[in-house]
């Protein structure tokens, strides 16, 4: 056998190489997660033309600001451990957005609730902490309730919009994504749409006092219908153009109620969301913690 052979054979696999390569950091693991906690918040006011990654900013600061002791992945490059779920589309306020976080030692929610809505700025107000029971929070979030305000847009004119949609067994809308042009149903995803009369938002510039009021529960789908899309395959079926720009407001999102509607008046959740067809996600954690007694955690969040 030649020297070059011989050098052949003793060569170490591309895998053995990785394997050899691989590395961890120096020091010893970050303390594991001894807690998961459930937040819903609510994006109000001027924040609701903020964008999801700012949000995830802010409350990152929030968290740091408030010495919240956050549990940390491993290796070169820890990150706090947050979780997040369901998050509304730029443009529009919800009373229900939800994040996870694991902490490093066990804390009080209603604590982390008052200090984390401290250290958040205005109209980005923490409404709820709960200890996390169940596995998974995005699993139940099933379908979303929206507000759809349309100032100086008459009753009349979007109830039969709101009809000829509902008539229809497939409303096609177009919308831009990163991989291009998409097409997709509308329809199949609404789950229920009433027309209600109201006044016009207050401070609204309007000339006329005339408002309606849609309400539309979307189940969540691939691609995701937003409520832009219901408004333009109503549009589309029924000739609804808002005269002004719409003013949208998730009021609740979760799993879809599958009991009769008198039964579902009693899932509804702690934003008021009443009687609709969405339960709380966060009502079995809470029930959880209410049947486990008073709270034993006394730790302090902030000047930890």
């Amino acid at each position: 056998m030649t020297e070059a052979a011989s050098a052949r054979t003793v060569r170490p696999s591309v895998g053995t190489v990785r394997k050899l390569a691989k590395r961890t950091p120096d020091g010893p693991p970050p303390p594991p997660a001894v807690q998961r906690l459930r937040i819903r918040y609510a994006k109000r006011g001027r924040l609701r033309f903020t964008s999801h990654r700012d949000i995830q900013r802010a409350f990152e600061r929030a968290l740091r600001r408030a010495a919240v002791p956050m549990a940390y992945s491993a290796g070169f490059s820890p990150h706090p451990k947050i979780s997040w779920a369901g998050a509304a589309p730029t443009g529009t306020a919800s009373e229900a957005e939800y994040v996870e976080i694991a902490v490093a030692r066990r804390i009080d929610p209603e604590r982390l609730r008052a200090d984390l809505d401290a250290a958040l700025p205005p109209d980005l107000d923490v409404l709820e902490v709960v200890e996390a029971v169940t596995p998974s929070l995005t699993e139940q979030l099933e379908a979303s309730v929206w507000q759809i305000e349309l100032p100086e847009a008459d009753p009349d004119t979007v109830r039969k919009a709101v009809d000829a949609f509902l008539a229809a067994q497939t409303v096609e809308v177009e919308r831009l994504m990163k991989s291009g042009l998409r097409t997709f149903d509308t329809r199949s995803a609404v789950v229920s749409l009433t027309v209600l009369d109201g006044p016009a938002q207050p401070g609204h510039k309007s000339p006329s006092s005339a408002c309606a009021i849609l309400q539309v529960v979307v189940r969540h789908a691939t691609p995701a219908v937003r409520p832009d899309d219901v408004l333009t395959g109503l549009g589309s079926v029924g000739g609804l153009v808002p005269p002004v720009t719409p003013r949208v407001t998730r009021l609740a999102q979760g799993p879809l109620a599958r009991a009769a509607p008198s039964a579902a008046a009693d899932a509804e959740s702690a934003a008021g969301t009443g009687a609709w067809p969405v339960a709380d996600p966060m009502a079995l954690d809470r029930n959880a913690s209410a049947n486990s007694g008073p709270s034993s955690i006394n730790t302090p969040v902030s000047g930890v």
